[in-house]
């Protein structure tokens, strides 16, 4: 489809034949894939939001190349389903996979729930994501009719994230659509809601931190640009280990450098923002 406001510039979305054909791809087996969408008019509402959790993906994908780091394509998954039972499930915008240190050197392996929020929700709604991420960390499917009881050597039955990862990944917010007042606001909304008690072992264990998208592509995501929900007045990167690494006290003016534009965003042009450079690769 053609994009609007976009030149002639067009966006491609998959047939569930393509789909079916990419969930037999290595990196995508076992994944529940999303929904296609065949109407127009619900890809026209639906386009923005995707292009912009593309735009976020290439930030990764982009500073991983440029620091010797691995994260491909195909460690962006968008919209992961993980269940947390009644019906219900917790869908990420993105998952990412991205292994720090130099390939074929040593390196941690870390994983991150990426939510791009485009101001299209009330601050109250997108902070009502981490309970829903925290009742995925607490989920524990029940067991199937006939076998409640364990028997002997029998493995616990434990939550259902650990089927798919040896730790819990970090949750990231990108915040995209709104100028600097809304920024603090949705930070703002963010933080009162990890003051919840219930919330408290879930945020002891689990990164959860939060950047505007501008400063995200302006320094590169590795870049401090990133608030712990807890402790927004600071500054990290989207890899800080708490107590591992020290945040660093955040900028005054939060924004500041963008504020200059009414969509808090550096440039509306991604054909000129993603145009390969001579002799680079399309």
């Amino acid at each position: 489809m053609t994009l609007p406001q976009r030149g002639r510039l067009r966006g491609w979305f998959p047939t569930q034949y393509g789909v079916q054909v990419a969930c037999e791809w290595p990196e995508l087996r076992g994944r529940r894939p999303s929904k296609t969408v065949s109407d127009r008019t619900a890809v026209r509402l639906r386009v923005g939001h995707a292009l912009t959790v593309t735009e976020t993906g290439l930030a990764f994908l982009q500073d991983a190349r440029r620091r010797g780091e691995l994260c491909r394509p195909l460690d962006w998954i968008p919209e992961v389903y993980h269940p947390t039972g009644s019906g219900e499930a917790v869908i990420p915008d993105a998952l990412m996979f991205y292994r720090r240190g130099r390939e074929g050197g040593e390196g941690a392996m870390l994983r991150a729930f990426v939510e791009v929020d485009r101001a299209t929700m009330g601050p109250e709604r997108l902070a009502a994501k981490l309970t829903a991420y925290a009742r995925l960390y607490d989920y524990v499917p029940a067991p199937a009719p006939g076998r409640r009881h364990r028997q002997a050597g029998q493995e616990p039955v434990r939550e259902e994230w650990r089927r798919h990862y040896p730790l819990f990944p970090r949750l990231l917010f990108v915040l995209d659509g709104t100028g600097p007042a809304g920024i603090e606001t949705r930070i703002r909304a963010l933080r009162a809601a990890a003051a919840d008690l219930a919330l408290s072992g879930f945020l002891r264990n689990v990164p959860v931190l939060v950047a505007p998208l501008v400063e995200v592509l302006q320094g590169g995501p590795a870049e401090p640009v990133w608030h712990p929900v807890q402790d927004p007045g600071s500054t990290v990167s989207w890899s800080h280990s708490p107590g591992l690494d020290t945040p660093r006290a955040a900028p005054a003016h939060r924004g500041a450098t963008a504020a200059h534009h009414p969509d808090h965003r550096p440039d509306h042009s991604r054909s000129e923002r993603f145009k390969p450079k001579p002799g680079s690769a399309g």
